[in-house]
Order: C-alpha cells, then structure tokens, then sequence
C-alpha cells in the first residue's frame, strides 16, 4: 500500500445490509409494520383490538403449520402434507366427539396424523425417497382415505365442540386469542429447541451438510423419522385449532394453508436448501401473510386478482429478504 492510500470503506448501502443481515427480524417488522399501516389508510379504523384478535386467531394454525416447515426445510426437505394432515385431524375428531367427549376425539384424531408422519419419516430418512415425492404421495393417500372415511361416515355426521370452539375462536381479555395458550408453549419449545436441544442442532448439521453428518456418527435416517413425526403432530394441532376458528370440521378445511404455510417458512428466512433459517422469521411471515390476506380482503380483489397479487408479493418479499440477509 503507498503513503497515499486511503483504506476503502463499505458504503451507506452495504453498512445498512450488514446491519440487516445481523437482524434477520427487522426488516419483517417494517415490512409488517408498513402492511399495517397501508390497511389503516385505505380504511380507516380497522386497525383496533379485534383487527389484532382477528388476525392472530388465523395467524396461530398457519404458524403452527409454519413450525412444520421451517424444521423440515432446515434438513433440505419440505412436508407437503401438513395440510391434508391437519383436515383429516379435524375431520376424524368431530366424527368421534359425540363418543369419547372433545379430548379423548382430539387424541384419536392425532393417532392417524402420527402415523402419516411415522410413514413420511421411514420413506425419507430410511428409504430415501425424496421428500417432495414422499410427502405428495401421502397427501394423495391421505386425501382418498379421508374420501372413503367420510362416505363411510354419512349417517355419523360431524361436530366441533364447544372446548374446541372456545380455544380456537374465542378470546382472553377481550383481544387475545384463546389458541395462544397452546401456540406459546409449543413456539417457546421450537424455538428452544432448535438452538439449545441436541436434535434441533441435529437438524441443522444435516441440512448443511448430510455427508459430514454421517460421518460424525449422526444417525441421519433416525432423526429424519423422528422430524416427520413430530411435523404431522403439529400439523395434528394445527388442524384442532383450525377447527375451533371457523366452526366446523371437514375433509379439505385447511387444505388452502398448504403454500402459505411454507410461504411463511420462506419469508422467514428458511433456506429451502437446508442449514440456515429459523422459527422466530416464519411466525412473523405467518403474521405477514394474514395481514396481507386481510388487505386483498378490504380491497375486494378478485380471487384470480389475489392469487397474483399473494404470488407476487410472496415472492418479491423472499427475494428481497434473502437478498438482504444472505451471508457474505
């Protein structure tokens, strides 16, 4: 270097994309914040305490759905059939209600869901069938099962209890939601987990690099088996939940949260490759994606107008967020 030279300096651009890439979460809040904001102004006074209870009512299912995602999508895999998962729970619970009482149809109804996963897991993490093929498959023997079930069950009939009801679509205190006193404690353990527990490390070593894995002693067929089942519990809960916020049970009632769930995932931050994300981005896209649903809402676009416009949106947002927060 001569006596002259000047030592060069990163610029206002790559000092604020620095700043960014250190805080994953701020650039979600700005962007939830701004969707807030353009709500309020194109109809003034929505935004008050039932604007907030509204949107976290439909946030809870999606994010619990989001959960699936993100630790799947943190070992390079995706589930796909989170959603047929999570109606079939609903469905086979308001089947048997009248029977055993609300608890005991909720844990009839996650057995199957447990076994979908326990099916996911032993394809991907034993028979290495790719997971976008393993999870379609189910989704597709799942949809036709739930088929046979409900013509089986005609005479039967289904119904959402009021346990269910009341977790689902009432509220604490006027504004929050009843279902975040099972999203708490099942976020806080996600969270926990996937920094501070053994398996959650698990995870992410396979997903950055599955080789390495294996030749650390990691049983990587084991952990994917036990990854599948866990997401099609939660897909299980999110399906209940789902159930209590709009009342009723059928075979297909959360099959629209499939892209959105992973969605929420991808503008979260979750690497779709695998090693790199996390859960906390994917609760807040999950908050981003019903506000943005609202707002097509208010604005009475047209279902095909939507469906661009969310596409659109979904992807510019991951884009630019990756961009963002992509490591040098």
């Amino acid at each position: 270097m001569t006596a002259d030279a000047t030592p060069v300096r990163p610029g206002s651009l790559g000092i604020f994309r620095g700043w960014m890439r250190d805080r994953p979460l701020v650039p979600l809040f700005i962007l939830l914040g701004a969707l807030v904001l353009l709500l309020e102004v194109i109809q003034p006074g929505i935004v008050g305490p039932s604007f907030v209870s509204s949107t976290m009512r439909f946030a809870v299912p999606l994010a619990i759905l989001a959960a699936c995602q993100t630790m799947t999508m943190l070992t390079g895999g995706i589930d796909l059939s989170v959603a047929v998962v999570a109606s079939m729970t609903s469905y086979v619970m308001a089947t048997f209600v009248s029977d055993v009482g609300w608890l005991g149809a909720s844990l009839i109804a996650l057995v199957p869901a447990a076994l979908v996963g326990l099916a996911n897991g032993i394809g991907v993490g034993w028979f290495r069938v790719h997971p976008l093929i393993m999870t379609i498959s189910m989704s597709l023997i799942v949809s036709g099962a739930v088929n046979v079930y409900a013509r089986a069950n005609i005479a039967g009939g289904t119904r959402v209890p009021p346990e269910i009801t009341w977790l689902g679509g009432q509220t604490l205190f006027g504004f929050l939601p009843n279902s975040l006193l099972v999203f708490v404690p099942l976020a806080a353990l996600v969270l926990v987990g996937l920094r501070r527990f053994g398996y959650g490390r698990l995870l992410y070593a396979v997903g950055d690099n599955e080789t390495a894995a294996r030749l650390a002693g990691v049983r990587v067929g084991n952990v994917l088996v036990v990854l599948y089942l866990l997401s099609a519990i939660l897909a299980g809960i999110a399906g209940l939940i789902y159930a209590g916020v709009i009342g009723s049970a059928t075979g297909r009632l959360v099959d629209p949260y499939l892209l959105p769930s992973v969605a929420a995932a991808v503008i979260g931050g979750t690497s779709i490759f695998g090693g790199r994300g996390g859960y906390a981005g994917s609760i807040v896209g999950a908050l981003i994606l019903t506000v943005l649903v609202t707002l097509l809402t208010v604005l009475a676009a047209p279902e095909a107008v939507r469906q661009i416009l969310f596409g659109a949106i979904i992807l510019a947002v991951a884009a630019a967020y990756t961009r963002i927060t992509e490591e040098s």
